[in-house]
């Protein structure tokens, strides 16, 4: 049997303290439904930005802010992608960005719980992401670079995402529950 787990993790510095920027082109913003109510589809968004404030010693003085292009949504099917850009979704002609904007955020160790508000299609509704540090490094570029994965599951309805199809079986074609997750590098400014 092999072994499944990544190498261990650096951690070069003790403080992350300071201001970041997502590294974009290292990290991922990944999503995953039910379809049809026996099998999962994950997608991504694909060009996104955003920076963090990081304050170890007084956690609640962080910050985060995330731009996410709504029409940059890839499922690996473009059909799918179209109707999900559409108006059945997130309307990216008349809403193209969904951002981000934490109101609260705090930390037990490693781990960083960030609250804040998600704004898709003209709603705005409260999310909370638990995150784990996944290290830092040095890269060969001279850059400092921080990690973070996190997680979160959220109702799509919150955001007047309600398009569906009724099962002959029973159950909808798309499950309201959504699954977001997030592998975050950033780089020191």
């Amino acid at each position: 049997m092999t072994n499944s787990q990544f190498d261990p993790a650096t951690t070069v510095i003790e403080d992350i303290a300071g201001d970041y920027v997502i590294d974009a082109s290292h990290s991922h913003l990944g999503f995953s439904a039910r379809h049809a109510m026996v099998t999962t589809v994950r997608g991504s968004f694909k060009d996104f930005e955003g920076s963090a404030h990081v304050d170890t010693a007084t956690p609640a003085n962080s910050k985060v802010e995330l731009r996410i292009k709504a029409d940059s949504i890839d499922t690996g099917v473009e059909d799918r992608n179209a109707h999900l850009r559409g108006g059945d979704f997130f309307e990216v002609e008349s809403h193209p960005e969904i951002t981000f904007s934490s109101t609260r955020v705090e930390r037990d160790g490693d781990d960083w719980t960030i609250t804040g508000d998600l704004s898709i299609k003209g709603t705005t509704q409260p999310i909370t992401v638990e995150f784990e540090s996944t290290g830092s490094a040095r890269d060969p570029f001279g850059n400092l670079r921080i990690g973070f994965e996190g997680h979160t599951t959220l109702s799509r309805k919150d955001w007047g995402l309600t398009w569906n199809a009724a099962l002959e079986t029973g159950g909808f074609l798309v499950s309201d529950k959504i699954k977001l997750e997030f592998d975050i590098s950033a780089i020191a400014q």
